[in-house]
């Protein structure tokens, strides 16, 4: 005897797509699983900050320091993946004594996969040949996930944005950045 072998056009049309998917999958890898992301490169971008003052000394005549926090997101102004759409959290010290004003901090930068970027960043800092990014650099320290390795340089200029309504003493700067990075 023969076996016999009953099909359905639905259980035809399931393995069909079955097949198909396995192939796209094979075929785009990049499209399904998500953008990888250059081992170097160089890319603009602005991060939106709010700026949160947390505490502050001032010494009438002297000077004032002020920790703030920064929060804000990132676009990339070419439209690329590295370095959009990731939240920005950064950590600062304000002091201003006489002709002395600067501000030194750090900042994370969090992709939607949770992979982070780490810097520093110093307004004394100024990269000469790039005179438009006049208000300090940022130095990329280290990253976590597809980031590991991350290092690199990112000359900033700061736009100061209208005062935000309300008590708290709270600000809003945009920050454009030209990162030039490298993951080893």
């Amino acid at each position: 005897m023969k076996p016999t072998i009953v099909t359905s056009a639905a259980a035809i049309q399931t393995v069909k797509a079955a097949l198909l998917s396995g192939l796209l999958l094979s075929l785009v890898p990049g499209v399904v699983l998500g953008q990888s992301i250059a081992k170097k490169g160089t890319t603009p971008y602005v991060t939106h900050f709010i700026f949160r003052p947390l505490q502050s000394i001032d010494i009438p005549g002297l000077g004032t320091a002020t920790v703030l926090e920064a929060v804000g997101t990132t676009q990339n102004m070419k439209g690329e993946a590295m370095l959009d759409k990731m939240s920005a959290q950064c950590a600062a010290l304000s002091v201003a004594s006489g002709e002395k004003k600067y501000i030194d901090g750090a900042c994370v930068l969090a992709d939607k996969d949770g992979d982070k970027i780490f810097s520093t960043f110093d307004t004394r800092d100024q990269d000469k040949s790039q005179p438009d990014m006049n208000c300090g650099t940022h130095i990329i320290t280290g990253g976590t996930g597809k980031y590991k390795g991350i290092t690199g340089s990112e000359p900033f200029t700061c736009i100061s944005m209208p005062a935000l309504a309300g008590p708290g003493g709270y600000t809003a700067m945009d920050i454009p950045h030209n990162t030039t990075w490298e993951i080893k």
